[in-house]
């Protein structure tokens, strides 16, 4: 599997720390208003799109590998 770029990484991570009740539509405004995504909302959506063809989130959730690759995030961020 290859390794993820910075942005995706940041990506998995806040789908995993999303509070009770927040959707997709939420965190995806969270990360664009954060500055992470030049292109604004039209690259956060594009992001979102490869995450979930890659299989890191299935439907709004993060899947088994996207929940691993958001804790290796977590983890190398607090470093």
């Amino acid at each position: 599997m290859e390794e993820l770029d910075i942005i995706k990484r940041v990506f998995l991570l806040a789908v995993s720390k999303r509070e009770e009740g927040e959707s997709m539509k939420d965190t995806l405004e969270s990360l664009v208003n954060t500055g992470m995504f030049e292109n604004g909302m039209k690259e956060a959506k594009q992001t979102l799109s490869e995450l979930r063809e890659a299989n890191y989130i299935v439907g709004d959730n993060l899947s088994m590998t996207g929940v691993i690759e958001a804790d290796k995030a977590e983890k190398e961020f607090k470093q």
